[in-house]
């Protein structure tokens, strides 16, 4: 283990399982993020929306994949003990040597499974970012033109390298992967062999919103007989994991329907989707597949694994267009902002109902 600081602040060693299950809380009580921030009103409208999304994430994880599957941790530098929370006790020694198997995503988390069953979670926070170094600067250029090598030559480190991944035996050769996060709104956590459904950050999430498993049907199951407004039935991170309020905002105006609407009056009485429910099933998977392909959105502190810019931002039907021309086609209405739960809802009037 390589140390940039001290890694023992003893007034930091708070017990890990009572401030994950603060977490867990925070984000059941409100639940349009499963790491359970902004904490407080003012604190949702002073950082609205500065999370990344699913989209932004499973960017992320496409970068890391070429360079961290089938790689192994030779070692960890910690350059502090915490991030949001204490790191787990012995977080570099239980990572050094083991090998990555696979890294998936769960909602808003990365997931790195390791060859003993043990899973690396991670959450980027607000301003979290993953940025992938080569090992030396000699050898950079000569892998960035291997197709599917997300490798650039090494920065000067930063001062908001936290936490420093250090790969050896991997596809693209000896790499490092450097965990940056100015505001210390991530989190890294360790998951026992077998304990994913049942650990307090996991055991609530809904759904994915991705691929075949939102349907119509499913979102039928999910809400029928709830009064709760469509926009935040589709935020509950235990319906629906992952989703956030931008993509939200722009899969509700795709499927034309008012973000105020309650959830349950798109269910028959014997709980089937309607043809709107459907739509609406149709909308999010798009929304989000698009928001892949684009990078996802850059604002404020979001960055690709290669450092380069989301762009999908640029495709914004409603979101931050609060005063504009609504973009469907013989719709004359003019783009509306309100806010719900404390966050803003970006909407046409008239041709979302």
């Amino acid at each position: 283990m390589r140390h940039g600081r001290p890694a023992v602040v003893a007034r930091l060693r708070r017990d890990t399982y009572t401030n994950l299950r603060q977490v867990e809380a925070s984000h059941v009580d409100c639940p349009r993020d499963p790491a359970g921030f902004p904490r407080s009103a003012s604190d949702v409208m002073a950082n609205e929306d500065s999370v990344p999304e699913l989209p932004e994430v499973e960017t992320v994880r496409r970068g890391l994949q070429p360079v961290m599957e089938g790689a192994t941790i030779a070692d960890v530098t910690l350059r502090r003990p915490d991030l949001r929370l204490p790191l787990p006790e012995r977080f570099a020694e239980r990572l050094a040597g083991r090998g990555i198997d696979h890294l998936g995503r769960r909602a808003k988390y990365l997931l790195a499974e390791l060859d003993d069953g043990t899973t690396l979670a991670i959450h980027l926070g607000m301003s979290g970012s993953m940025r992938i170094e080569a090992a030396d600067d000699a050898t950079a250029d000569a892998r960035a033109r291997v197709p599917g090598a997300f490798l650039f030559p090494r920065s000067t480190t930063l001062t908001h390298d936290h936490v420093v991944f250090h790969l050896k035996d991997g596809p693209s050769g000896p790499a490092t992967i450097v965990f940056n996060d100015p505001r210390r709104f991530g989190l890294m956590t360790l998951i026992e062999p077998g304990g994913m459904e049942t650990h307090p950050l996991f055991r609530h999430l809904g759904i994915e919103p991705t691929g075949n498993a939102l349907s119509g049907e499913a979102l039928a199951r999910l809400f029928a007989g709830k009064a709760a407004p469509l926009k935040a039935a589709l935020l509950d991170q235990r319906l629906i994991a992952g989703l956030g309020n931008i993509y939200v905002c722009e899969a509700l105006w795709r499927a034309r329907l008012s973000p105020r609407r309650a959830a349950g009056s798109l269910v028959t009485r014997d709980g089937k989707a309607t043809k709107r429910l459907e739509a609406l099933a149709l909308s999010v998977r798009e929304t989000i597949a698009d928001a892949i392909a684009a990078g996802g959105s850059t604002l404020k502190d979001y960055r690709q694994a290669d450092g380069s810019l989301g762009y999908f931002q640029h495709s914004f039907a409603v979101y931050g267009r609060e005063g504009e021309a609504c973009r469907h086609e013989n719709c004359r209405g003019i783009i509306s902002r309100i806010v719900q739960s404390g966050r803003s809802t970006f909407f046409c009037p008239i041709c979302q109902r």
